[in-house]
């Protein structure tokens, strides 16, 4: 299954709940954003407007309403080892602007798993240098 949140926000479903529902069947990951603002005179079923006078609209990474942040947590939590990749329809920002930002922003997200628990290090032996990096103080390259 090919996941794609935007598609849930502009069907008005609930896209983390998704993540649950078919975390099985999660295959590959589309890292794209939408907003839906309905008015008085337009919602789901607005008509024909421009993509810029619709309710639903897809937006650049980061402008529109997917919570990012918890679907990479939630993606990462059920073991998701698929492709997270972008794709781009905005109806305001360029498109050069947009494919920059994106990639910036899957970097960003993206969650490097832990090989073990946090509280693995009780007992056992500390390592200076490692802190160091952690804290952003180490004088070598990570």
């Amino acid at each position: 299954m090919l996941y794609d949140p935007s598609h849930y926000v502009l069907q008005c479903l609930d896209y983390l709940d998704n993540i649950d529902i078919y975390k099985d069947r999660i295959g590959m990951f589309h890292v794209k954003d939408a907003e839906f603002n309905p008015t008085g005179r337009q919602g789901v079923y607005g008509g024909f407007q421009s993509w810029t006078d619709r309710a639903g609209r897809f937006r650049s990474l980061g402008d529109g309403q997917v919570d990012f942040r918890a679907v990479f947590s939630k993606l990462t939590a059920n073991d998701f080892d698929g492709w997270a990749v972008v794709e781009w329809e905005c109806c305001l920002k360029h498109a050069e602007d947009g494919a920059r930002e994106g990639s910036a922003f899957v970097r960003e997200h993206i969650i490097r798993v832990t090989d073990k628990a946090f509280d693995d290090f009780a007992g056992g032996e500390s390592d200076l240098e490692a802190n160091r990096r952690m804290l952003g103080i180490s004088e070598t390259e990570v």
